[in-house]
């Protein structure tokens, strides 16, 4: 028998991206603080984390968590239908729609569950009669991506926030059930989605807008309520709105939003959250006082944009290929994977850890360092990476 073996063939494909200097692998992080970390005894000022508003390790968030623990226990015991729906999760959940200003909430484990699980109760049910169209823009999460082609629908991807091609691509299909999905700010790019053009292009088509706005929660709009609400737009403009609890919130897990109906049919069809064991609910509890806080941060959101205003000076003083950004991800894109991943390295040894995106999660020729900035870090830590950062790409092989 001549069958390919399956484990060999994954080796492989491991060994071959190891070649092209796109390997991933790894680390134990020892220690984190504020905008810090230690990693194999070596203390550093992390630049590549989520933790926009600097909650992680915010005190409040983690007697909350001890206190849920002490009530709650650690685990949920089952999946949220059965004996997994703790009064934690409602009270999150209650507290999350009034803040994002939707109907009802309901909580996922992961955003890529919450993602997998919308595409699926909307566009997977064997009830339709025929196919829906999915259409995103091409630099949407992978989550989103993958969560259509897990589904029957036929899936279409316009150019970056090219809202006129998505209006062609609609149009195309005038008879599809349509949903249009789009990240609201793009976690690569750092770049805001046209939300208001689309909305508007969704209302003329009869199609259904749905925005992932992990990276825009906590950090955009009144209250920090996410790019929707910067942008002015209701339940009514955009149905379907998710959320990640792992970034400006600092726990974890995500959640979707929008209306009484729209939770209800979730909680029927969406196998992501029907087929799963809840989240703990002591991470509930410190998710809702991550809420509290995140809502009257308002001080956190003006550091940060004064950190993004110096990181961005400082870059064009530099002459650093910085990529139009408003948003905390600040994306340097150098087009060589090597050379990213080599500036990566001299970063880190002069201590500072920031991400190098190299294929296949950015297009081939578009690896870059991707810059996060935090609350939580200091004028000086920009400065100092600002400083390091001429020398971390002059010791880059091109």
């Amino acid at each position: 028998m001549n069958r390919p073996d399956l484990l060999d063939q994954l080796a492989r494909a491991a060994q071959e991206r190891a070649q092209r200097g796109l390997h991933r692998r790894l680390r134990a992080v020892e220690h984190t603080a504020a905008g810090c970390c230690s990693i194999d005894g070596r203390d550093f000022v992390v630049f590549c984390s989520n933790d926009y508003l600097g909650l992680a390790a915010h005190p409040d968030l983690v007697t909350a968590l001890q206190r849920g623990a002490a009530e709650y226990g650690v685990g949920s015991t089952g999946a949220h239908l059965i004996s997994g729906h703790h009064r934690a999760h409602a009270a999150l959940e209650q507290a999350l729609a009034a803040w994002t200003g939707r109907e009802r909430a309901l909580l996922f484990s992961t955003g890529i569950m919450a993602n997998l699980g919308v595409m699926q109760a909307l566009l997977g049910r064997t009830d339709t009669r025929q196919p829906g169209l999915c259409l995103q823009d091409k630099l949407n999460h992978a989550s989103l991506i993958d969560g259509a082609r897990a589904t029957a629908a036929t899936l279409r991807r316009y150019p970056h926030a090219d809202v006129d091609a998505a209006a062609r691509q609609l149009a195309a299909q005038p008879d599809a059930a349509a949903l249009l999905a789009t990240d609201g700010v793009f976690s690569m790019d750092g770049d805001i989605a046209p939300l208001t053009e689309l909305a508007a292009l969704c209302r003329h088509e009869g199609a259904t807008l749905m925005v992932d706005d992990a990276h825009g929660l906590g950090v955009l709009g009144p209250q920090g309520a996410g790019s929707l609400a910067n942008a002015g737009l209701s339940q009514d403009d955009a149905p379907i709105l998710m959320g990640t609890l792992g970034k400006a919130l600092g726990t974890g897990g995500a959640f979707v939003a929008g209306s009484a109906a729209l939770i209800d049919g979730l909680v029927q069809f969406a196998r992501s959250f029907v087929y799963t064991t809840a989240p703990p609910p002591a991470l509930a509890a410190a998710t809702l006082e991550a809420v509290r806080l995140a809502r009257a941060a308002d001080d956190r959101r003006e550091r940060l944009r004064h950190l993004i205003a110096r990181f961005r000076t400082g870059a064009a003083q530099l002459d650093l290929p910085l990529m139009p950004s408003t948003t905390p991800i600040q994306p340097l894109l150098l087009g060589d994977a090597e050379r990213a991943s080599d500036a990566a390295t001299a970063l880190e040894t002069a201590g500072f850890l920031v991400g190098a995106i190299r294929p296949p999660t950015v297009p081939q020729g578009q690896a870059r360092l991707r810059i996060t900035l935090s609350a939580a870090h200091r004028d000086e830590d920009v400065d100092r990476l600002l400083d390091a950062l001429p020398h971390a790409l002059s010791a880059t092989n091109l």
